[in-house]
């Protein structure tokens, strides 16, 4: 096992527990104590994964992610915070986290999300982080859209979605998986959220809503992207 992962957590003892139970899995292990020095090891040695406090000194979780996705870095984010306000989820999530575990947790549960993680970005040779619809481009890391030399608006929730099912390469993404990572269960409880904002999403992207080519119902299941229609990085 080679995969390296960034420990970026501010209390001695915690980082010491995680790094001793990585090594432990066969992981390569890195560390840092504050958000800056963090973002700058990221950056420098480019990790396989990085497990991110959200309350730390100098820049704080939430910043380190935002930072990277701006400078179009994809490496996976597991966000470990004490915070377990949804708010605090849906903004990790909103700043370019991929999961988010609330401490205290289970080591066996950080280490199926840890190998999760790993999974997924290993079918991907290159994460798209920018996609096309016939003449509307939108990007991803910087979650910005236009058409042509036009600007289009699109909500932090449908950047979201849409990178979700970017993410999943072409595979269904359910209505509960959207619901759990965008949103979280407690806040919007029932799947006809997820559908009303589709019907938004195909709206902007699609030149007839009512037939769409790109975001395809599955029925029972969910939502997928066509995987044709995804832009290099």
């Amino acid at each position: 096992m080679n995969e390296r992962i960034l420990i970026i957590e501010d209390e001695p003892a915690m980082r010491l527990a995680l790094a001793d139970l990585l090594a432990t899995e066969g992981y390569r292990v890195l560390a840092a104590a504050d958000g800056q020095a963090g973002l700058d090891r990221a950056v420098a040695e480019k990790p396989d994964l990085l497990l991110l406090d959200l309350m730390m000194p100098k820049l704080d979780g939430f910043e380190v992610c935002a930072e990277l996705r701006r400078l179009e870095n994809a490496v996976p984010v597991l966000m470990l915070t004490a915070k377990g306000q949804i708010e605090d989820r849906i903004a990790g999530l909103d700043a370019g986290a991929d999961d988010y575990l609330v401490k205290p947790f289970s080591t066996g549960e950080l280490l199926a999300r840890v190998r999760a993680l790993l999974r997924r970005t290993g079918r991907k040779t290159s994460q798209p982080l920018k996609l096309e619809f016939g003449d509307l481009e939108i990007d991803l890391a910087r979650q910005t859209a236009a058409r042509g030399k036009k600007e289009v608006h699109f909500t932090a929730k449908e950047f979201a979605m849409l990178r979700l099912l970017a993410e999943a390469g072409g595979e269904p993404v359910t209505r509960e998986r959207f619901l759990d990572v965008v949103w979280g269960y407690t806040a919007f409880p029932t799947t006809r959220t997820v559908d009303n904002h589709v019907a938004s999403l195909r709206a902007k992207i699609e030149p007839d809503p009512d037939q769409p080519r790109w975001l395809k119902t599955v029925h029972g299941v969910g939502y997928k992207l066509e995987p044709t229609d995804f832009a290099k990085p």
